[in-house]
């Protein structure tokens, strides 16, 4: 039999113990309250989310990947930090993955059994071919998710970075992976509900990670997110929006050295500050490993 007893996610909320009795502004007031717990928490693991960082970076910039592992809500959160990636940071979508107990249609709809199972959790990383270059986390909020265990344990034996997230303190999957992430929100509104407090904890850690990490690697200049892909009108008018912030050039131009960089914001950017063809911008990138502000410095 499963032990959840001591575990907080499953722990009574006593503000809530009538929950059903109270009006609908008493549990949107309590609800908002409770949420603004999370950061809280999340202020106290951030040397731990930092070591984080630094293997994701390091498996990123050595040519691997930072893959995701969850189950329910968890992998959907993991899942969701993915796809966000590539339009965001020009990464190749296998780049940044997400792996959910059951496959991408559990996304959609629950699959039964699928996170109880260890062997799952090795063969979908088995499946992506896992190499040492690459850091997996594994995500799980009550920290005992069989999928994940299995995930991280088979990560450590191929040599892989491993990092855990999660919503207990001591968690199994903490105990398995190299870095421990175990944001403490406090029991839920709705006792159980790891949609909740853990899943935005989850999701603002997921932010942390990837978004920091990208920074690191070069995908940012400034604040600005020079390797977004134009991929509909929007960010079309975003990349222009970028190429004159960072340059302070007229939009008529950022338009013109956009078409010269093949749509390439970041190579755009390089040929207005260091006043220079296609070709001598990309040649000082990639001496500067793909770091704006590097290139400018060593020009």
């Amino acid at each position: 039999m499963i032990q959840l007893a001591g575990m907080t996610t499953e722990t009574r909320n006593l503000k809530t113990l009538e929950l059903d009795a109270m009006s609908t502004r008493e549990i949107l007031e309590v609800m908002n309250e409770e949420d603004a717990a999370v950061p809280v928490a999340i202020a106290q693991e951030l040397e731990h989310i930092e070591k984080a960082v630094a293997l994701i970076s390091n498996s990123l910039e050595s040519g691997g990947r930072l893959i995701y592992v969850g189950a329910g809500t968890s992998g959907r959160i993991g899942l969701l930090d993915a796809v966000e990636c590539p339009p965001t940071f020009g990464t190749h979508p296998d780049q940044v993955v997400g792996l959910i107990a059951g496959g991408h249609q559990a996304f959609i709809k629950a699959v039964e059994g699928a996170e109880d199972s260890r062997t799952l959790g090795i063969a979908d990383l088995q499946a992506i071919h896992l190499s040492t270059n690459d850091t997996v986390v594994g995500i799980a909020a009550s920290g005992r998710t069989p999928y994940v265990i299995g995930a991280l344990e088979y990560a450590n034996e191929v040599g892989a970075h491993t990092v855990a997230i999660a919503c207990n303190k001591g968690s199994a999957v903490g105990k398995v992976a190299q870095v421990a992430i175990e944001v403490v929100p406090g029991p839920e509104v709705l006792t159980g509900s790891t949609r909740l407090k853990s899943g935005t904890a989850q999701k603002l850690v997921a932010n942390m990670l990837s978004t920091v990490s990208m920074v690191r690697i070069g995908k940012v200049y400034k604040n600005l997110m020079v390797d977004v892909q134009q991929t509909n009108e929007k960010l079309r008018v975003r990349a222009e929006n970028i190429v004159t912030e960072a340059t302070s050039c007229e939009r008529e131009a950022a338009r013109v050295y956009l078409e010269a960089a093949g749509g390439s914001v970041k190579l755009a950017i390089t040929m207005i500050l260091l006043n220079c063809d296609k070709e001598q911008a990309t040649k000082q990138l990639e001496q500067a490993k793909g770091h704006i502000r590097e290139a400018i410095k060593h020009s």
